[in-house]
């Protein structure tokens, strides 16, 4: 039953995206269905978000169809599916055509609000098409593809505390040690082979040459005077080694003759990239993650409040410049290195002071049926951690609202911080996840009930700070007086439309 849901889903997106000869590529994320296109003009977006599965959508370098964590994952396989028989079937089928475009909403209704939100998400793709902020989202295709055995094993790490601490079940624990642990301990091969990929060389190579940074035989050799310790740089080592490696491959595919391509360019790569790996990158790398791993720990032990407080009033618009995903290798850093990143939590009250804000919205316009719909329909996602639906489609093109929504974050996040500085230091096993879904991947030193309680509280004063501070500062007089009222009442508000954020993110 469910495989036949998934795949109506998936039946009734195709032909709003113009049908499967026009579609040039399929992937899929934690939330999204990502579709190349060959002709942007062919897709039926209002048609889209109106689709109950549908959560909103996103024009990125892809088109993104939010579809939820888990639901992503079901209906990707059947879209790819019906692609390829509607494919086999009628290749000469031409792609459906596109639809007249459609009036202009009013802008005080929920539909209103969401072509702002559009057009907010194009501006700002627009002022994001540097070379600068492009190479931070190919460094995020990297580690994406990761989050789902980060959370799997995560999950996993946190279960096998708990069986632990409690004593129970001894002779399962060494397993979920070992299944835990498995990945963690050769993450910086997969690294490796998705930078190699996403970079334009041979993948397995670039595994090959990341796979030295683990080997345990790299502890009898000498670098800088010193003994090398096996995972020393981490996935921050085989970050740098894969992209040496690129360049070492298309030099020899520019200089090695066809002939003896096959044999001398494979060669070389792993040689030269794995002799400046051996002797330069992994020390380096290794200095580079100690001082992340000592800096983010001194950053909440010092800063505390304000620490967290910064953390979490920035995170919502770092996303919208883009400047998130610099976040994901330090994330993965630091995980590497104890267990969890204590970053995560802070930044996940960014989500928290949205759906504070949201709520307030909801209840600062009873009049307006459309936009409380669309509050509706995207709050349990919100709660969750995909809080994009609400920013897009509420808080940032009312334009107050998102500004008290950071205050929130900021609150939440000082909370945190403050409790880490007093001693409750803790973190998310894995990146992804964020809000309520976080609860499962939490671990710290203090033990889980302490942990959860603090975490808990973070986002219970996020809730109400964002929801205070857009009750009472988020509108102008005027702002209620044209946002009050919903010129069609009978309508139905389509859901709203969204952008990235992780976490992801976040």
């Amino acid at each position: 039953m469910s495989t036949d849901k998934n795949r109506a889903t998936a039946a009734a997106i195709l032909p709003l995206v113009g049908g499967p000869d026009n579609i040039s590529s399929i992937a899929h994320c934690m939330t999204r269905l990502r579709i190349g296109l060959h002709d942007r003009s062919l897709v039926q977006d209002e048609a889209l978000r109106a689709l109950p599965a549908v959560m909103g959508v996103v024009e990125d370098d892809t088109y993104q169809i939010v579809l939820g964590p888990g639901t992503v994952a079901r209906v990707t396989p059947e879209f790819e599916a019906l692609v390829e028989e509607a494919r086999a079937a009628a290749p000469a089928a031409p792609p459906a055509a596109a639809p007249p475009a459609a009036a202009a909403h009013a802008p005080l209704t929920a539909d209103g609000l969401a072509a702002q939100g559009a057009a907010l998400k194009q501006a700002q793709k627009a002022k994001n098409a540097t070379p600068f902020k492009l190479f931070l989202r190919r460094i995020a295709n990297i580690f994406v593809p990761l989050i789902p055995a980060l959370i799997g094993c995560g999950i996993i790490a946190g279960l096998n505390g708990v069986l632990t601490n409690m004593g129970w079940l001894p002779a399962i624990v060494p397993a979920l040690a070992a299944m835990a642990s498995g990945f963690m301990s050769l993450i910086a091969v997969f690294v490796g082979y998705n930078t190699a990929k996403e970079f334009g060389g041979t993948a397995i190579l670039g595994g090959a040459v990341a796979a030295i940074i683990v080997f345990p035989g790299v502890a009898k050799i000498d670098a800088f005077g010193q003994p090398l310790s096996p995972g020393q740089g981490g996935v921050l080592g085989a970050l740098a080694a894969a992209l040496l490696a690129v360049q070492v491959e298309k030099w020899c595919r520019k200089w090695v003759p066809e002939a003896l391509d096959v044999l001398v360019t494979p060669t070389l790569t792993v040689l030269i990239s794995g002799l400046v790996t051996l002797f330069g990158l992994m020390f380096l790398a290794g200095e580079a993650s100690a001082a992340i791993g000592t800096f983010a720990n001194w950053l909440l032990a010092t800063g505390g409040a304000f620490a967290g407080l910064v953390l979490g009033g920035l995170f919502l618009p770092l996303v919208m410049l883009g400047l998130h995903q610099a976040l994901i290798p330090i994330h993965t850093t630091l995980i590497e290195q104890s267990g969890y990143t204590v970053l995560l939590p802070i930044l996940a009250m960014a989500g928290a002071g949205q759906v504070g804000a949201a709520i307030a919205v909801y209840y600062r316009l009873p009049r307006n049926g459309s936009l409380r719909t669309t509050i509706k329909s995207a709050l349990p996602a919100g709660f969750l951690g995909v809080g994009e639906p609400l920013i897009y489609g509420v808080s940032l093109p009312l334009g107050r609202p998102f500004v008290t929504a950071c205050i929130g974050g900021a609150a939440g996040g000082a909370f945190i911080g403050l409790c880490n500085q007093l001693g409750t230091a803790f973190g998310s096993t894995a990146i992804g996840p964020s809000g309520w879904a976080l609860f499962p991947l939490l671990d710290g030193r203090s033990g889980m009930g302490v942990t959860i309680a603090v975490y808990a509280g973070g986002l219970a004063v996020g809730y109400l700070v964002g929801f205070a501070a857009t009750y009472f500062f988020g509108f102008t007089r005027q702002m209620l007086t044209d946002l009050n009222t919903d010129p069609d009442p009978a309508a139905p508000a389509s859901p709203t439309s969204e952008a990235d954020k992780e976490p992801a993110l976040a």
